[in-house]
């Protein structure tokens, strides 16, 4: 599967892992299927984030709200930096994921990489930056 991504979206994804540093950022990935329309930069509440992430729930839970009354499109996934790591899944987040089958982009210095988070644990993705 490949996972589009509008040039808006991989932007904003970008900038919050740079302003961020030297802490994760985190978002949400809101779309339809494999296609992300918007990134949404929320607060990373985890108790240090300058190595793991928690998005904030109250985010999460309007996000779900918006997406089920009409007024945003779905909640598919999540993003956060590896200010100091690598663009791929770090135990800590194997050991947090829902295996949910929701996308999760990872960001390194300049490297993005997608992830789909399932049943078995983090399966790869391509993307694309594509669309307006």
């Amino acid at each position: 599967m490949t996972v589009t991504i509008t040039p808006q979206a991989h932007a904003l994804i970008l900038t919050a892992a740079w302003a961020a540093h030297p802490k994760e950022a985190c978002g949400l990935l809101l779309g339809t299927g494999d296609e992300v329309t918007e990134a949404v930069a929320v607060t990373n509440v985890a108790p240090d984030p300058t190595r793991h992430f928690e998005i904030d729930p109250a985010a999460l839970i309007a996000a779900h709200r918006a997406a089920r009354d009409g007024s945003a499109p779905e909640v598919i996934g999540y993003f956060h930096s590896h200010p100091n790591g690598l663009a791929r899944p770090s135990a800590t987040d194997a050991a947090s994921a829902a295996r949910d089958g929701r996308v999760w982009i990872i960001v390194a210095d300049d490297a993005i990489t997608c992830w789909c988070d399932g049943p078995g644990g983090f399966e790869p993705l391509s993307y694309a930056v594509t669309g307006g």
